[in-house]
C-alpha cells in the first residue's frame, strides 16, 4: 500500500464532552521529562481550553518512571476515595463545607487518571518487560477500582521517533487524545442510559 487511505489516529467524539464536573489526575514520569512534559502540557491544556475542566480540578503527581505508574494511580485512586469518605457528612456521601464561601474545587474520588510516560528502546529486552508490565498494570487499575485510567505512555523504538511522537507539530497528537479519552470515559461512568 503505497498511499495513504485513511486518517490515521481518533475520531471525535460523537458528543460534546463538557468536562466542567469532573475531577481529573494526571501522574507522569520523570525519565524521559523533558519529552513527558511537552505531553503534560499538551494533556493540561486541551483539558482546561477543549472540555473545560477547571484547573482546580486537576491534579497533578509525577513518579520516577513508567513501571511505578499504575501503583501511583492506585494509590491516588485510593487516596481520593477515601478522602471523599472522610469528608462525607452524612450517609449519602456529600462532601462536608470546609468553609462557606462558593469554590469550584471539586471534592471526593477522581473521575479519571491519566497515566503519561515514554519508555524508548535500548539494546536489550528490559523495553518487551516494562512495556508489557505497564500496559497490563494500568488496565488492571482501571479494571479493579471501576475509575478510567488512560494509557499515555509512549512506547519508541529510538529517540527521533519518541520525539516526534511526542512534541512535533506534524506528530500524532496523542496528548490531546488522551485528554479527550480521559473527559468521554468520566461522563460515560454517569451517563443514564
Amino acid at each position: 500500500m503505497s498511499e495513504k487511505t485513511f486518517e490515521k489516529g481518533v475520531s471525535d467524539p460523537t458528543q460534546k464532552l463538557d468536562g466542567s464536573g469532573l475531577r481529573i489526575c494526571i501522574v507522569h514520569t520523570r525519565w524521559n521529562y523533558a519529552l513527558v512534559e511537552n505531553m503534560y502540557k499538551s494533556v493540561y491544556e486541551t483539558l482546561i481550553n477543549k472540555y473545560g475542566v477547571l484547573p482546580e480540578n486537576i491534579f497533578t503527581d509525577t513518579v520516577s518512571g513508567s513501571y511505578e505508574l499504575p501503583m501511583a494511580a492506585k494509590q491516588l485512586i485510593d487516596a481520593s476515595k477515601a478522602q471523599a469518605s472522610a469528608t462525607a457528612s452524612d450517609l449519602l456521601g456529600s462532601p462536608a463545607l470546609a468553609n462557606k464561601e462558593k469554590s469550584n474545587k471539586k471534592t471526593g474520588p477522581f473521575d479519571a487518571v491519566i497515566c503519561l510516560g515514554i519508555v524508548i528502546k535500548g539494546g536489550t529486552a528490559h523495553f518487551e518487560y516494562i512495556c508489557d508490565a505497564v500496559t497490563h498494570g494500568i488496565m488492571r487499575v482501571q479494571l479493579d477500582t471501576g475509575i478510567p485510567v488512560i494509557f499515555g505512555v509512549l512506547t519508541c523504538y529510538n529517540d527521533e521517533q519518541a520525539i516526534a511522537r511526542s512534541s512535533t507539530e506534524e506528530g500524532f497528537h496523542h496528548s490531546e487524545e488522551w485528554a479527550a479519552a480521559a473527559v468521554e470515559s468520566a461522563l460515560r461512568t454517569n451517563r443514564k442510559l
